[in-house]
């Protein structure tokens, strides 16, 4: 092993700090090679000092580096070298600019010092990350769903170069899209209703050599992995068949919501109160014609009651905005206006949401037609014969008001077609068989049950914020209603995103680097079998069911599932996971670096453990804005909160340290943490670490753990000083030495 250091004195650093003392620190106390110094390390000239240590022969040949200079975060294609093994040690945001002009330099320099110490120390712990050997290019996408949104999927992907396969439960492609008459407009001047454009995407599927489509099919069984997944497909009317794909979407769309649990509204006991989809049949059947009701009367007035069992708190009934149903009441007071003017066309809503581009210009464009829109909340449709009251409480005059109809429409919302939701698979019948109340999409072969997990109301779990279309399951995206609420319009473009998610994940798979949000890493787990309890922590622990168990109870690891979050390396009791660039060595290293002052110098020590996702930007960003942080902690970024082990706390509050803060990414229903549960579970975790602490004869104070946003710029360093407060008030660590 011979690490060679690199130091820059650009950027404020070698004005504020004595580098050559650094040098000497990363020598003798880091016992590295050597340490060159440059003012311009991130420049050509500066990056060309590194490569050509990096290409010497024999004994000059470096073969790991330490950059001393700026946030690991800042400068990465320039401090790119492939798969040697780098170090980042932040002097510029972590040390110089966290630290006001003035102030006392020798704190400062202690504070850089121990930063060389950390980085040193860690570059040692760390091994050349390769590839797993699981590697397969298959640039075959599995598309479940022939609707819009799998249909637009499977035809950007064979744009791109790639094959695609639809599977279809139907026997027909165009899911409900196919079955409206027409759909909002997607283009300027956005005014009126549009063709919906299902028959030309069929065409394009069958005139396309890149797509094959199974109809009247299933997903029977989903098993192995990004670039490798093996799949069983079975039809209702033939031989199944059996294929390898490279990537999946899952574009199984939505059902409408049952109008059945309604009957205030009238339905089911009038059969001239309808849902949109059963509108858009009696328009289909009208043509360019006067709309008829099911009992052959032409409508002359039409109420429409938005928001029918959504957007509400009832029992059974849905909580969200299903995001389309508004324009969708629009366009159909459209078919009405355009096929007779004199048509009475009333749409009673509580707020009115129409998305997306053109949505105000359609909403003004039904005004021009006189749609009438009135801001009511219905409570009640009576049906008298043949006639309807429509019974409302009018929201601008604040009072009871009504109206009559020929015939009344009700949004009703979606529900996604999610599958199976896996966090409820506990319950189980009086025969202890677990109870699965819908029908698996994926069938998916894994430890963590048949489906991708779900959020809230059913939807699967893909952060729209954060990272949208990714699952929990590598690999594996979904697109459409099944994500989240939306449009047509909103499909497609959902469909385009999922599409180019998947040819991401193929081409990862392909040489084995990790998928979102550590795209690139070659590294992955690998346990000491000799150590191992079976204790199943950490295959029940894993985000994204990359672990299963093999015959003797032994974790069995898919690499490829596997998005390097390293939370099983922190679920592990007994310390036998790593990874080759990130393992309880490099981390335990790094704070054992660190010179712990006896308890008279009166300079308490504080860890800070953040995840390099949220917490960490957080104090960079900071930094940027040259916010002071307390210059008694030193911090450790990690992969995930997740990712921590207890034994780090054990080792740091043993080693003299008088307080460790552990920042994570926001958790729950809303979370952030970019490795869904991590988050979530440290905070589990750590809430258990007072029992170890008080067998130390330790403060529980002494340990924090916050949820911190990339955007808490001012609040992540203010969290440092309440511990350095904290640190004050219960006194010194009676552990130094």
């Amino acid at each position: 092993m011979k690490v060679g250091g690199y130091l820059c004195t650009g950027c404020g650093i070698g004005d504020r700090l004595n580098v050559k003392a650094l040098e000497t620190v990363a020598v003798r106390e880091g016992r590295i090679a050597f340490c060159k110094t440059h003012d311009f390390l991130c420049g050509s000239a500066g990056v060309e000092m590194i490569n050509a240590d990096l290409a010497a022969a024999g004994d000059d040949k470096v073969d790991r580096v330490v950059v001393i200079a700026c946030s690991r975060r800042a400068k990465t294609e320039s401090f790119n070298f492939g798969a040697t093994p780098l170090s980042r040690v932040n002097l510029r945001e972590g040390v110089v600019w966290v630290r006001p002009e003035g102030s006392d330099d020798e704190m400062t320099q202690e504070m850089a010092a121990d930063y060389v110490r950390m980085g040193c120390a860690e570059i040692k712990a760390m091994n050349q990350a390769e590839a797993s050997g699981e590697q397969q290019l298959n640039k075959h996408i599995m598309v479940v769903g022939g609707g819009i949104t799998g249909m637009t999927a499977a035809l950007e992907a064979a744009k791109a170069g790639y094959f695609a396969t639809i599977v279809e439960k139907s026997d027909s492609l165009g899911g409900v899209m196919g079955q409206l008459k027409q759909r909002h407009p997607e283009h300027s001047p956005f005014k009126d209703p549009q063709d919906t454009g299902v028959a030309a995407l069929i065409a394009a599927i069958e005139a396309n050599d890149k797509i094959t489509v199974h109809l009247n099919a299933k997903v029977a069984s989903t098993s192995g992995a990004p670039g490798r997944f093996n799949v069983v497909i079975a039809s209702t009317v033939g031989a199944g068949t059996q294929a390898e794909f490279g990537a999946i979407v899952q574009a199984s769309g939505f059902t409408p919501y049952d109008a059945n649990n309604l009957p205030e509204l009238g339905y089911g006991k009038s059969a001239n109160v309808v849902t949109q989809l059963e509108l858009e049949a009696l328009a289909k059947a009208a043509g360019d014609g006067p709309i008829k009701r099911a009992d052959g009367k032409v409508v002359e007035n039409v109420v429409f009651v938005q928001c029918a069992g959504q957007r509400s708190d009832k029992e059974g009934q849905l909580s969200y905005c299903s995001g389309h149903c508004c324009s969708t009441s629009i366009k159909q007071a459209m078919y009405f206006k355009d096929s007779n003017p004199d048509v009475e066309t009333t749409i009673l809503f509580d707020d009115l949401r129409t998305p997306g581009a053109g949505g105000e210009n359609f909403y003004r464009s039904a005004q021009d037609k006189m749609v009438t829109f009135r801001k009511g909340k219905v409570s009640t449709v009576d049906a008298n014969g043949s006639e309807l009251k429509v019974n409302f409480k009018d929201l601008i005059l604040d009072e009871d008001a009504n109206l009559g109809a020929d015939l009344v429409v009700l949004a009703t919302g979606m529900v996604p077609n999610s599958g199976v939701n896996i966090e409820t698979m506990a319950d189980k019948d009086e025969n202890g068989e677990v109870k699965i109340p819908v029908e698996s999409i994926l069938n998916l072969q894994y430890r963590q049950g048949p489906d991708v997990p779900q959020l809230v109301s059913g939807f699967t779990d893909s952060h729209f914020i954060c990272f949208p279309y990714e699952t929990r399951r590598t690999g594996i995206y979904t697109a459409g209603p099944v994500r989240r609420p939306m449009d047509g319009n909103q499909a497609q473009t959902d469909a385009m995103g999922a599409g180019m998610k998947a040819i991401q994940a193929i081409e990862n798979a392909a040489v084995g680097r990790a998928a979102h949000p550590r795209s690139g890493d070659l590294s992955f787990p690998s346990f000491r079998k000799e150590g191992c309890t079976q204790c199943k922590r950490c295959t029940v622990e894993c985000p994204f069911g990359a672990i299963n168990e093999d015959e003797k109870g032994y974790p069995q690891y898919n690499e490829a599932r596997c998005r390097r979050c390293g939370t099983c390396m922190g679920a592990c009791p007994v310390q036998v996971i790593s990874f080759k660039n990130y393992s309880i060595e490099t981390v335990g290293a790094q704070l054992k670096a660190v010179e712990i002052p006896d308890e008279f110098s009166e300079k308490p020590r504080i860890l800070v453990l953040a995840c390099e996702n949220d917490a960490y930007p957080a104090l960079d960003m900071a930094a940027m804005n040259r916010t002071e942080s307390n210059v008694f902690s030193r911090v450790i970024p990690v992969r995930c909160l997740g990712s921590v082990n207890t034994i780090w706390i054990k080792d740091a509050l043993g080693c003299g340290y008088d307080g460790v803060v552990m920042m994570g990414c926001k958790k729950g229903v809303e979370y952030q943490c970019h490795f869904v549960k991590g988050s979530e579970m440290a905070h589990v975790r750590m809430s258990k670490i007072g029992d170890t602490l008080s067998t130390m004869g330790l403060e529980s104070e002494r340990v924090a753990v916050h949820e911190v946003a990339i955007t808490d710029i001012e609040r992540a360093p203010r969290l440092i000083e309440e511990m350095a407060e904290t640190i004050q008030r219960v006194g010194m660590s009676p552990f130094k030495f």
